[in-house]
């Protein structure tokens, strides 16, 4: 299906953020203008088996490069900012963003040596930015990062506002909301909202960040012991809260997790990280010159990730830190869909070793960025908007808004649910479905970008649950003779040395197979004619005596041509 704007309609579609949490990329386009709102990442549920990010697909982008004007950035969170590297790669266009944000950005290109040739402007909740046809300007939001904003898209039908990450805390930790900058972008009009859905499903406020702060508070005062402390390291807000916790009870701060140094490093040159002054960040060799009740480390690991600090520090492998019997270890997160097994893993072994634990099932240690129901309702008033359009959020989600939508006053048909890839094209009277583009997920595994597909994600999946058995054999093709073998190789499905009559089974029958091959083919045997046998045949055979199917794999030698590859039966032929 095509896309068709016509020349009076704004188009406005998702790359990435409908019908899911994360990789948020949202477009308006207008004539020869697209503005492009966000560029982020997802990280993988646990069937995307060695994926490092799930990004957008650029496609739509590459074909109308040179109609983007720019890449304008909400706030500085990962779903928001993490694909930008990769968007880099394919078109060098110019970054707008934060002050928080555009360091974050820069540390990312600077790592993928990127930085040299890229454009990044800093903007704040005053600036404007002028196109030929379209403009962009700014209203601070509060959010769990500074510097969040809404985003206002000026085109000749009529405004756009991305809401971006939002909820209405009227005790924050930083600077508050402009509330009244919101009700005149209302006054003046808004065409289109695209409004952040993530907690539609939560019916009341979500809870001040100065709550969770005086419970951490509570909860650090009493420990008699080293307190760990793990969250999220792009959650400012939190680790500014921590900070002031620590100078109120006189410990000093360990950091550890190279994610959580460099916020902390970065933040703390913005400003909005504080310590008073007082030098309470100290270095890791020094931990032993105090006692336990004046430190606290701060780390990364509040997901149960394998690799980060706390998971370190929990199995014992951390090259700096091991528990000791009166640690507290406090979660300031809630796990992100598909991470619940693994902090659930986490927790177990640090309570097996001793450790208190306290995380947000049983404590106010921890709040959302987001805005329930109530927020949501909140905005809609705020922006009185013509058309609506649920962004960021799962199915259910966006459907919940949309009724939050209408019961403020919108009529149905003028909210929008839409899929990545839809466009939605707009007049100052009128809107409709302008057709699609291709919007697929693209899959970042190592340097690869887009490389591994279905195919071999399923082949990955079949491997990791029923292992590979690979049959390897000599061949006189010419002479139709078995020279040597078949030998039999086990990855993942048997112990070989405790399952020799299991193999030997196997070799006898997949040697029984190959000389039925070579017999039976006539003039037109060849290596493809034995192979297909040996799997047709073999994977049967194997199933009728394990309950199990190995992928496998025919390694065949024809002693006239050499060493020949060979697919294996899930991707033959693919």
């Amino acid at each position: 299906m095509s896309v068709n704007i016509k020349n009076n309609e704004v188009g406005v579609f998702a790359l990435g953020g409908l019908n899911e949490v994360g990789k948020n990329m949202y477009g308006v386009q207008f004539q020869d203008e697209i503005i492009i709102m966000d560029s982020g990442v997802m990280f993988p549920e646990d069937e995307l088996l060695g994926i490092d990010y799930v990004i957008p697909d650029y496609q739509y982008l590459l074909q109308n490069r040179n109609k983007i004007k720019a890449v304008i950035i909400s706030h500085g969170h990962e779903d928001h900012i993490g694909g930008i590297p990769f968007l880099l790669r394919e078109i060098n266009v110019p970054i707008y963003a934060g002050k928080l944000a555009s360091a974050l950005i820069r540390n990312k290109l600077q790592e993928r040596g990127l930085l040299r040739d890229a454009e990044i402007h800093e903007i704040d909740e005053d600036s404007v930015i002028r196109f030929r046809k379209t403009s962009v300007s700014f209203y601070l939001t509060t959010h769990s990062i500074p510097e969040a904003y809404g985003i206002v898209v000026k085109t000749p039908p009529g405004n756009i506002v991305f809401t971006g990450d939002y909820k209405f805390d009227f005790t924050p930790v930083g600077k508050p909301a402009d509330l009244h900058k919101m009700a005149r972008i209302g006054e003046e009009g808004v065409l289109l909202l695209l409004g952040d859905s993530t907690n539609a499903e939560v019916p009341t406020f979500t809870n001040s960040e100065k709550i969770v702060g005086i419970s951490i508070r509570n909860i650090i005062q009493k420990e008699e012991g080293r307190v760990i402390f793990a969250t999220f390291a792009s959650n400012v807000s939190r680790l500014q809260q921590v900070v002031m916790t620590a100078y109120e009870t006189g410990r000093k701060i360990v950091v550890f997790g190279r994610s959580m140094e460099s916020s902390i490093k970065t933040a703390r040159e913005l400003g909005y990280v504080d310590d008073k002054g007082e030098d309470i960040f100290i270095e890791s060799r020094d931990i032993n010159k105090y006692p336990a009740n004046k430190i606290l480390i701060l780390c990364t690991g509040s997901q149960g990730e394998p690799m980060a600090a706390l998971s370190r520090i929990a199995n014992g492998t951390h090259r700096q830190i091991s528990l000791q019997p009166n640690d507290t270890v406090i979660f300031s997160s809630s796990p992100i869909p598909g991470n619940t097994m693994s902090v659930n893993r986490v927790i177990n072994q640090l309570s097996e070793q001793g450790a208190k634990v306290i995380h947000g099932k049983v404590n106010n240690i921890h709040t959302s960025g987001h805005g329930g129901q109530q927020e949501q309702l909140l905005m809609h008033r705020l922006m009185k908007p013509k058309y609506f359009m649920p962004v960021h959020g799962e199915y259910r989600m966006l459907k919940i808004q949309s009724e939050l939508a209408q019961m403020t006053g919108i009529p149905k048909d003028n909210c929008f649910i839409m899929s990545n890839g839809d466009v939605l094209a707009l007049t100052a009277d009128s809107a409709r479905i302008a057709g699609r583009f291709p919007a697929q997920d693209v899959y970042v595994d190592g340097n690869g970008i887009g490389d591994i597909g279905s195919i071999v994600l399923k082949d990955r999946k079949a491997l990791s649950e029923e292992g590979l058995i690979i049959v390897s054999a000599t061949i006189d093709f010419a002479a139709k003779q078995l020279i040597s073998g078949p030998d039999i190789m086990s990855r993942g499905f048997i112990y070989m040395r405790e399952s020799a009559d299991l193999i030997n089974d196997i070799q006898n029958k997949a040697r029984s197979i190959i000389n039925r091959g070579l017999n039976e083919s006539g003039p037109n045997v060849s290596e493809r004619s034995v192979r297909d046998l040996l799997l047709s045949q073999l994977e049967p055979a194997i199933y009728q005596k394990t309950q199990r199917n190995p992928m496998i794999m025919p390694i065949l030698l024809d002693i006239n041509k050499g060493v020949r590859p060979h697919q294996t039966k899930q991707n033959e032929g693919k």
